[in-house]
């Protein structure tokens, strides 16, 4: 299972295709998002006549397919709309590993290189992680 998720995708399908296997691709729509894009000014300003519901399904659909061109591989796709870290959770009941990649502060090595959605998914997946840099670690001297 490799969860794409905005600004590190590119790195965890890199992973993906180097371990090889049978792959899902995993993308989740925030509901918070698609709340905030709603109503005649959503929380995120207006949308142009557009049902944010569409326009979140467009992009979706989007990152799939690049992801699926990058891998240069056939995959499963998985679409779910929720809280990410718990969809993403409840996706990998039957996953023997899932990939994902740190997501907070990537300047330092540490805990914090982790957001909140990832922390809570690497503390409660029900499967093996392998856990990716979308870039290159930080030096060791970067510890806190």
């Amino acid at each position: 299972m490799v969860w794409l998720d905005e600004g590190t995708w590119e790195a965890c399908v890199d992973a993906a295709r180097e371990l090889g296997g049978d792959i899902t691709l995993l993308h989740v729509i925030d509901v918070g998002t698609e709340a905030a894009l709603s109503g005649s000014a959503g929380l995120l300003g207006r949308v142009a006549g557009a049902d944010p519901a569409e326009l979140l399904g467009a992009a979706e659909n989007r990152l799939l397919r690049a992801a699926v061109e990058r891998l240069d591989r056939t995959a499963r796709t998985l679409t779910l709309r929720g809280r990410p870290e718990r969809e993403v959770v409840a996706a990998c009941a039957g996953a023997d590993v899932l990939i994902l990649a740190r997501d907070g502060d990537r300047s330092r090595l540490g805990p914090r290189s982790l957001g909140h959605r990832t922390r809570f998914v690497v503390d409660h997946a029900p499967c093996r992680i392998f856990l990716v840099w979308p870039e290159a670690p930080p030096r060791i001297g970067s510890i806190p």
